[in-house]
């Protein structure tokens, strides 16, 4: 009985689906006298191939791929490298194993990328050549290299740096400079990084009505969103909801 209400609902599927998008009309011919195997042919000659190119599908897919497999793309990365030394493979090897956080072996590939690339640097190499000197402690030499950009024409743009700067001011002790960029760029910056790494450094400089005022911002934001769209910054969400329900619990109220 069970697996009879699963041919019908598979059924009703693919007959919904070929009436939205128009399908040939003798599937349907096919679809009322020939469920199961009709059913079984429309799914994968109709509906399967369709979800190939839907960027959700996609985004699961190698959400699925690097979980089960993470060093896939490094491998595949450096096969490529093997059979051509070029500056697009040693960009494309250090992109996976920064992907990975594993910063400090992906360093090489982008000096040696921007170094095989004629012409001026490329800005956004240079960009995540500065983001893993971040990431793997050398603040001081990505200060400069960002410093040494030319300043980027986009406000987005502008607000990508200005988050990287205000993360290497703060691993540089900075914490004024990087406060004061942190309260810039989260009026305009998508997602959630900036305000979190704004309440946590107000926090440690002993402003936590003034971190709870960013962090009720933070979930007010995420109420507004579904589950897919909470997940890029899960994490993010988690500590906020935390570290906020424990200010709360201190009896603090945030500043208005």
């Amino acid at each position: 009985m069970i697996a009879y209400g699963v041919v019908i609902a598979i059924q009703v599927l693919c007959i919904v689906h070929l009436m939205r998008n128009g399908r040939n009309p003798l599937w349907l011919t096919a679809l009322i006298f020939l469920p199961m195997v009709s059913a079984l042919a429309y799914l994968v000659v109709e509906i399967l191939p369709g979800m190939g190119s839907n960027r959700h599908v996609r985004a699961v897919r190698a959400q699925a791929v690097a979980t089960l497999d993470p060093e896939r793309e490094v491998r595949a990365a450096r096969d490529a490298l093997d059979l051509a030394d070029t500056a697009a493979n040693r960009l494309r090897l250090a992109d996976a194993l920064a992907a990975l956080g594993r910063h400090g072996e992906a360093l090489p590939y982008y000096r040696e990328a921007l170094r095989m690339t004629p012409g001026e640097p490329d800005a956004r190499t240079q960009m995540k050549l500065a983001s893993s000197l971040y990431a793997a402690g050398q603040g001081a030499e990505a200060l400069a290299l960002v410093d040494a950009i030319p300043e980027p024409i986009g406000q987005s743009d502008k607000d990508r740096r200005g988050l990287l700067r205000a993360k290497i001011f703060e691993h540089l002790g900075r914490t004024d400079e990087a406060l004061a960029l942190y309260a810039d760029i989260v009026t305009r910056l998508p997602g959630e990084e900036a305000r979190c790494r704004y309440a946590a450094l107000l926090i440690d400089q002993g402003r936590e009505r003034q971190a709870m005022t960013v962090l009720e911002e933070v979930e007010s934001r995420m109420k507004r969103l579904d589950r897919q769209q909470r997940a890029a910054d899960a994490d993010m969400y988690r500590w906020a909801g935390e570290t906020l329900g424990r200010l709360r619990a201190q009896g603090l109220v945030a500043e208005r």
